[in-house]
């Protein structure tokens, strides 16, 4: 049996969704290298501990709680070095969310025990010893498989690659202190800038409304904020050229250099589809895309496609989804 390490990452004293989703995809490694246990090191301000419970529900059997005030903001050194050192105990792999804290961390983490580390990780697949994983390549124009040797390998898996699954565990809790003082960080954590209060993140949201230069200008935008508020739980993405534009703020821009997400659904309104943004949210669960351009290139990577004019099938798909949430 081989046990697997993961990080919960958290913000503040709340646990974030892609803890949720590691977890989960570090129970199903678990599973399926001989059924060893799924260990997750939860790190933060006091209060955190609080939140231990609910990573056994999705499959901890062990959770690591390190309060610290040092943990209120992301400590980098500290967490690597908390990492490394129970990583060390012996495990098949650790997992880490690819995430902004976890892009920094993993290769951090990976130095430290001198392992292999494969990163934007969307699935894998194990048969004892071995273990291949598959992850985007080339501006996501190819899936690359590798099979990833020694241990522990150091995965970071892709946000929303992994859909959070409830394990109904009861997770032991061990207390730990931190390795390094995480108050005496070389590199400190000033602000976190967080967005418009209530609205979702990307990285988070299930569902995201994307609009591109095909709404024509900044004030068209509230034709995909009207289908996200429809919806409920969407985001409002855009893409580079609107960013650009200052159409909308550059946060919101899903891309090869703005945000990679991979949310339940996406809808593409008026985005022709450049390489550019198509590496960004091509590992979507389910793509619709709505455009008058029928050679555009976001046909070819959609679900679903609808040839037509943005200014008359926005409005009405708004109003058939509001009338569909009445009879929820």
């Amino acid at each position: 049996m081989a046990n697997v390490l993961v990080f919960a990452e958290s913000r503040g004293t709340e646990l974030r969704k892609v803890a949720l989703e590691a977890v989960t995809a570090g129970r199903a490694l678990a599973d399926a290298t001989g059924g060893g246990e799924v260990h997750a090191l939860l790190a933060g301000p006091p209060g955190i501990a609080t939140k231990a419970s609910q990573l056994g529900q999705y499959g901890a059997d062990l959770v690591l709680v390190c309060e610290h005030a040092g943990f209120t903001k992301y400590a980098r050194e500290s967490v690597a070095a908390m990492l490394a050192d129970r990583a060390r105990a012996g495990y098949r792999a650790v997992l880490i969310p690819f995430s902004a804290n976890g892009r920094d961390l993993g290769p951090r983490l990976a130095a430290r025990l001198d392992a292999p580390i494969v990163s934007d990780i969307i699935s894998f697949s194990a048969a004892g010893d071995a273990l291949t994983v598959k992850h985007p390549g080339y501006a996501n124009k190819v899936i690359i498989e590798l099979e990833v040797k020694g241990s522990p390998a150091v995965l970071s898996v892709r946000p929303s690659a992994f859909t959070p699954k409830e394990a109904s565990r009861t997770a032991r809790i061990e207390t730990l202190a931190p390795a390094v003082d995480p108050g005496a960080e070389r590199v400190v954590v000033k602000e976190i800038i967080e967005g418009a209060k209530g609205k979702l993140d990307l990285g988070e949201a299930p569902v995201i409304i994307s609009g591109g230069r095909g709404l024509r200008g900044p004030e068209n935008f509230k034709l995909v904020e009207d289908l996200a508020a429809a919806f409920g739980n969407a985001a409002v993405g855009a893409t580079r050229a609107v960013t650009d534009e200052g159409w909308r703020p550059h946060s919101d821009q899903i891309g090869q250099t703005g945000r990679q997400v991979s949310p339940q659904l996406y809808i593409a309104v008026g985005i022709s589809g450049a390489i550019q943004h198509l590496a960004g949210m091509r590992t979507s669960k389910t793509i619709v895309a709505i455009n008058k351009d029928p050679e555009a290139p976001i046909f070819k990577v959609a679900d679903y496609g609808v040839v037509g004019d943005v200014f008359e099938i926005v409005p009405a798909l708004t109003s058939a989804v509001r009338e569909a949430k009445k009879g929820h």
